[in-house]
């Protein structure tokens, strides 16, 4: 009992001359999101109502705008198949008051070969992925299509497709889709060295990509989620991961990460699907509207 009593004044000595780290703190701000607006003037099938899409960006966007938001990004498939349907989107996007960004999608890539190369022009997208900082959060934005069927525009890229989807091909995976992609090499190691940046630095990270890499299914997944999700699964700093191209929409949540899939916003005669996303200290609060649902998501 001596020898406790006489430890304790060096543990308040120790205490008193050692500086904690102090918890950071986030601030508040809120962001519009939409998925797979797929617009394209073709007629209906039984589950998607191509021509009702643009109305349907039009409505979210009036809406978004009475809202003071720090930007709004689209989660792929701004288009469905036809070049020519970004210059009916453009003019309503571009009509957004807030920063606008995009995420490509395997449906942005379905034009003629020869239109491909135009398409980053189109969305106005510098690179194919990025990195988006602010608030400190670190928002990193991924290309799905890296690795694709539809979007592997250099032969490099196009052989590296090749042998990923071979590679899969031997564990018959439900995801190895030609309308699903991968991740190159080049990016994984792009990530990682953004977590790191990111960690560094005690910003809080959130992916936003066109293809799940978690959900309630998996036919729907990057064809390489198990790489992307090992890295993530690294890294206490990532919160969240928002993703498009599954309609129905999904979420999961692992390790204190959120996966949520928000639903398409085409995939309805008379509604819409888009979203709000609050960011507070503590949790992340969704507004959907149309048949996105209200989410209150905690943030540990």
């Amino acid at each position: 009992m001596k020898k406790f009593a006489a430890f304790i004044p060096l543990l308040l000595i120790i205490g008193c001359n050692t500086k904690e780290k102090p918890v950071p703190e986030y601030p508040d701000f809120e962001i519009g999101v939409i998925a797979d607006c797929q617009y394209c003037y073709c007629e209906p099938s039984e589950i998607r109502f191509y021509k009702k899409a643009s109305g349907k960006l039009q409505e979210a966007v009036n809406e978004l705008n009475t809202h003071t938001l720090d930007y709004t990004i689209h989660l792929g498939d701004f288009i469905d198949r036809d070049f020519n349907s970004f210059d009916t989107l453009i003019p309503i996007w571009a009509g957004l008051k807030s920063d606008r960004y995009h995420v490509l999608g395997n449906h942005d890539f379905k034009v003629a070969d020869s239109l491909k190369p135009m398409v980053f022009d189109k969305m106005d997208l510098k690179e194919r992925y990025y990195s988006i900082v602010k608030n400190k959060w670190r928002f990193i934005v991924l290309d799905g299509n890296d690795l694709s069927v539809h979007g592997a525009l250099t032969e490099t890229k196009k052989q590296q497709t090749d042998s990923l989807f071979n590679l899969l091909s031997e564990r018959e995976l439900p995801n190895l889709k030609h309308w699903n992609g991968g991740l190159g090499t080049e990016q994984l190691q792009w990530v990682e060295n953004e977590l790191k940046q990111a960690t560094e630095k005690n910003e809080r990270v959130g992916f936003y990509c066109h293809f799940p890499a978690l959900g309630e299914t998996n036919d729907h997944n990057l064809w390489n989620y198990e790489h992307l999700l090992a890295i993530i699964d690294k890294y206490d700093c990532v919160k969240f991961y928002f993703n498009g191209h599954n309609h129905y929409g999904s979420y999961v949540q692992k390790d204190g990460v959120h996966y949520l899939n928000f639903k398409g916003m085409l995939d309805t005669r008379d509604s819409t699907s888009f979203a709000r996303v609050t960011f507070h200290n503590d949790s992340l609060l969704v507004k959907g509207y149309g048949r996105e649902p209200d989410r209150g998501l905690r943030i540990r």
